[in-house]
């Protein structure tokens, strides 16, 4: 997979889906909330699947906001919160793209905004948010040995991914309008910090520790009045872009959301190594980055041998 460096405008044809992805400044350092490279091999793999979406890709809010007004999905890939979330401040103006039923995907820190106005904005146009004090955000190996069927699922075998996978979500009064998507029951040792806003509460702690109730960090949701949402909790390491059915399931939901048919199989999805995914990344490799053990990891996960030179 040779990746592109820059997706800079639209080239769909007439009758293609128009995804635009919205991709947030760099923040975590090297390897970690890579939201332009995320972006870029998303949209790649898009374009060359031929699946009927075309998308581009945009670094930051895009200045010009009539890019708005003939897009079918908008993907946001960024930092999250009150002070980072790129709809914030800019919820009224976004609604009346959403009126229109544009779908919405949210992605890792992306599913994240304050409770209150916002939270609801998100509840409404994408089904679920990550809530301060009530979810909670560890790293764990979630292990997805049964998928569900969905069309977000075509193709989609069971898999695992180490990650932030965010849980314990927000979501509407029984799940109403909701298609859990990837599921899991995490860990008792991804609740052990202290009670905060993202790490650990009594709420969490009920349901996971007492109850067991396996947790939802990826979803879809159908707006009543029009339009689609999903959610994906996880892809705060950049790596797991090269876990295939990782890459397939979200996607594959960016197809649906924009309103066009999943292929059966799935979107395909074209081996991507470790080298490449250095390529897009916002900050240089450290001396002596072991990418090695990533490709390893990716080789392990994908049950194959890339191999490197």
């Amino acid at each position: 997979m040779v990746l592109i460096s820059l997706l800079i405008g639209f080239s769909a044809l007439a009758q293609d889906k128009k995804v635009l992805f919205i991709a947030g400044a760099p923040s975590h350092g090297f390897g970690n909330h890579e939201h332009l490279g995320g972006s870029k091999i998303l949209a790649q793999t898009l374009n060359e699947a031929a699946v009927g979406v075309n998308a581009m890709v945009v670094n930051g809010w895009p200045e010009d906001e009539s890019v708005f007004d003939d897009v079918d999905a908008i993907v946001i890939f960024s930092n999250g919160g009150p002070n980072h979330h790129p709809l914030m401040g800019r919820l009224d103006r976004f609604r009346d793209v959403m009126d229109r039923g544009v779908g919405l995907v949210n992605l890792h820190y992306a599913v994240e905004i304050p409770k209150g106005e916002a939270g609801d904005a998100l509840l409404e146009w994408v089904g679920g948010y990550f809530e301060t004090y009530w979810s909670v955000n560890p790293f764990w190996t979630a292990r997805f040995e049964e998928i569900p069927e969905h069309p977000i699922t075509n193709g989609v075998s069971p898999f695992e991914a180490h990650d932030e996978w965010y849980y314990n979500m927000r979501f509407p009064d029984n799940m109403e309008n909701v298609t859990p998507i990837l599921t899991d029951l995490p860990p008792p040792k991804s609740l052990v910090r202290d009670d905060g806003p993202h790490h650990n509460n009594p709420h969490v702690r009920e349901a996971v520790l007492k109850r067991g109730e396996p947790q939802h960090v990826a979803w879809a949701y159908e707006r009543p009045g029009g339009g689609r949402g999903f959610g994906f909790t996880g892809a705060h390491y950049h790596w797991n872009w090269g876990i295939d059915e990782f890459r397939r399931v979200v996607t594959n939901a960016i197809v649906w959301t924009a309103g066009a048919e999943v292929p059966v199989n799935g979107v395909p999805v074209k081996p991507v190594n470790v080298i490449e995914l250095m390529e897009v990344t916002d900050d240089q490799a450290p001396n002596r980055f072991q990418y090695r053990l990533i490709q390893y990891m990716l080789d392990r996960t994908n049950n194959r041998t890339t191999g490197l030179d």
